[in-house]
């Protein structure tokens, strides 16, 4: 029973901190100039246009060189979320944390299911995670449901109370 106890901290604790970093390095921010495609025709795209867009727009919005103002436009009501991601965007561990597609999912013409994994310093540390990618405004962004899930995890649980405005 000791060592079961044992070998869940041991996995459990470097797991929430992976999340952790990969949250912070959804908010960090950086002067980049990257841009990424993230608008599509006015109607949504057909699913292997769309992957690939959700692609690009997952893998930029979790890139911690991306810079705040792109985040923001990337999140699904990202604006909601301004002062979160740019409360969080100080972080120097951010700079290491990233995100690499992959699978998409096209499940309606709105809305997608992405597979990914967290990545520190290029390397798998966190696999298989499942999120929500949505298309809003013209764009395929990081549904903020997948954004809120990461927030809790951040803080114990509980999410941040702009998730509740949201659904999220």
């Amino acid at each position: 029973m000791r060592f079961n106890l044992l070998a869940r901290r041991v996995i459990v604790a470097p797991a929430l901190g992976l999340v952790l970093a990969l949250t912070v390095a959804a908010c960090a921010s950086s002067s980049s100039s990257s841009v990424s495609p993230t608008h599509s025709p006015t109607s949504a795209p057909p699913s292997v246009s769309a992957s690939a867009l959700i692609t690009t727009n997952w893998e930029t919005f979790f890139n911690g060189k991306t810079a705040t103002a792109k985040r923001i436009a990337l999140l699904q009501n990202g604006q909601t979320f301004a002062s979160v991601i740019q409360a969080q965007s100080s972080s120097s561990l951010a700079e290491s944390a990233s995100a690499k597609v992959l699978k998409v999912v096209v499940t309606s013409p709105a809305q997608a299911t992405v597979t990914y994994n967290v990545l520190l310093s290029g390397t798998t540390a966190l696999s298989n995670q499942t999120g929500m990618a949505v298309y809003q405004n013209g764009t395929w962004k990081v549904g903020d449901v997948s954004f809120c899930g990461l927030l809790a995890l951040e803080s114990g649980g509980k999410a941040p109370s702009v998730c509740s405005s949201v659904g999220g």
